[in-house]
């Protein structure tokens, strides 16, 4: 997808760069001291790639969001929902996201959400991929077709260079185009019922 084709307003919050992350690129080209400022351009690079100019960089510790005092996390997302009113929040299920930092950023947004008055909650979609899932909360409810945006969904994935690699991605063959369709034309999400 490529946002600047519809009349969609996209805000992209990010609560970390990924810098204490152990991938350093195949070969290596970054280390601890370079990373953090290689994962920011791999970042601004991935959301140009699908139109989103409106990146917010939250400034959180990578690995340490679960730590993090909830008052200012959620005081963060907070002041962000305030700002923009949004009508839709795309975020990390709460406990299905595998990685602490994605289960603990899921969790911020529902807390934060769901301290909202109801009339006035944005709709809150949550990606969710943990081995057992679909066990977990059944099927998704929002099956999005991608198909038509597969280029522009490549070139910000492989945007993170430091942490992807297309042996990573795909496997170690070419996939043919009906792979990559099959496994990158649709994203998957299920909305959050807050009770």
């Amino acid at each position: 997808m490529h946002l600047d084709q519809g009349s969609a307003e996209v805000t992209y919050a990010c609560l970390t760069l990924g810098e204490m992350g152990r991938n350093m690129g195949i070969p290596p080209f970054a280390n601890r001291v370079t990373l953090p400022s290689i994962r920011k351009q791999e970042l601004e690079a991935s959301c140009r790639a699908i139109g989103i100019s409106d990146l917010r960089m939250l400034g959180f510790h990578d690995k340490m969001i679960e730590f993090e005092d909830k008052a200012k996390l959620d005081g963060s997302i907070e002041a962000l929902i305030q700002e923009l009113n949004p009508s839709l929040v795309i975020t990390f299920h709460p406990t299905l996201s595998v990685h602490p930092d994605h289960n603990a950023c899921g969790a911020a947004v529902i807390r934060t959400i769901g301290r909202m008055p109801a009339e006035h909650r944005p709709a809150v979609h949550c990606m969710a991929f943990a081995n057992n899932h679909e066990q977990e909360i059944g099927k998704p409810d929002i099956i999005n077709d991608v198909t038509g945006y597969l280029k522009q969904k490549m070139a910000s994935i492989q945007a993170h260079k430091s942490q992807f690699q297309a042996a990573e991605l795909l496997g170690n063959k070419k996939l043919s185009d009906a792979e990559i369709q099959a496994r990158f034309g649709t994203e998957r999400f299920w909305t959050y019922r807050f009770s």
